[in-house]
């Protein structure tokens, strides 16, 4: 075990266990979710695909995502891991033939007494919906990574990182609240690398524009996604979310002052943080629009990166 994998065991607890406790003084979540057989057999929008996520125990939301791939016909790769930190199962869908790889991840897990509708119910829903209409060019194969306990440090990501092949992967982009809002941000961005300028470009195609429609964000100090893991390995990897833009400002404040991410349950929270990790992470907050963006966006950057 590393002094990094310390760390985040020891965040990943402080995280799981402040969360239980909180919501738990709150009143818990009170949402109850369609039956999963119902949501399979329903629209396959990205918000419909919320349902098959939000509202349900970790270990639901593990099961619905592997048979909603089963169902569908789509084949998939299972990781089972189990460490001291936790266990869990990730999957992985392969779309495209080519030998360059760009990994796109969502989190299924979610924090304790939170319907994880934003965080990140949001994001399977898309990545689930684009996986059967991604357009991926000849060279280029698109990995859809569904991973487990990311809540717990990162955990799922770190041990896909340790069994998977990863020389091949062109960037990763992981996904993470991306249901309400209307301008995209790229975070945890350090020196510039090819990959990254494929993303701009990609976002500018869609007529977003640097500073307004899209965000290119640093390394933020206390949050963070399952996009680290592969950054620790040297692959140019970033995080993914969708913000308002009438809050830029005030989540750059929020997210680069460290005394208030620590005590952010604390403190009034800008949209979309107002919601995260508690029990109004509901269905009912989600901009259907906000998921089509981020959609869109991944669609401009797989055909970039042809």
């Amino acid at each position: 075990m590393s002094l990094r994998d310390l760390r985040l065991y020891v965040r990943g607890r402080i995280n799981s266990q402040l969360s239980r406790v909180l919501n738990a003084r709150g009143g818990g979540s009170t949402v109850t979710p369609p039956p999963v057989d119902a949501v399979i057999a329903g629209d396959r929008a990205s918000l419909a695909l919320v349902r098959l996520l939000a509202g349900r125990p970790n270990l639901e939301r593990e099961a619905a995502v592997a048979r909603y791939l089963t169902a569908r016909g789509v084949g998939f790769a299972r990781q089972r891991f189990e460490t001291f930190e936790g266990r869990g199962e990730n999957f992985a869908v392969d779309v495209g033939a080519g030998d360059r790889v760009l990994l796109l991840i969502a989190h299924h897990d979610a924090v304790p007494g939170s319907p994880g509708a934003n965080d990140n119910a949001a994001a399977v829903g898309i990545l689930l919906h684009l996986l059967e209409r991604a357009r991926v060019p000849p060279d280029l194969r698109v990995r859809f990574l569904f991973t487990a306990c990311e809540e717990l440090g990162y955990l799922g990501a770190r041990a896909w990182v340790r069994e998977a092949e990863v020389a091949g992967i062109a960037g990763v982009l992981s996904l993470e609240l991306c249901g309400i809002g209307d301008s995209l941000a790229v975070w945890d961005v350090g020196d510039e690398t090819p990959f990254l300028g494929r993303v701009r470009g990609a976002l500018e195609t869609l007529g977003l524009r640097r500073d307004v429609g899209y965000h290119v964000v640093g390394r933020i100090p206390l949050f963070g996604s399952d996009h680290r893991a592969f950054a620790a390995r040297g692959i140019p990897a970033y995080g993914l979310t969708v913000i308002p833009s009438t809050e830029a400002e005030a989540l750059r404040r929020f997210v680069f002052s460290p005394v208030r991410s620590a005590l952010r349950h604390l403190v009034r929270r800008p949209v979309p943080f107002d919601t995260y990790h508690t029990p109004r992470d509901a269905v009912v907050t989600l901009d259907p629009r906000a998921l089509d963006l981020v959609g869109r966006a991944l669609a401009a950057v797989i055909a970039a990166l042809g």
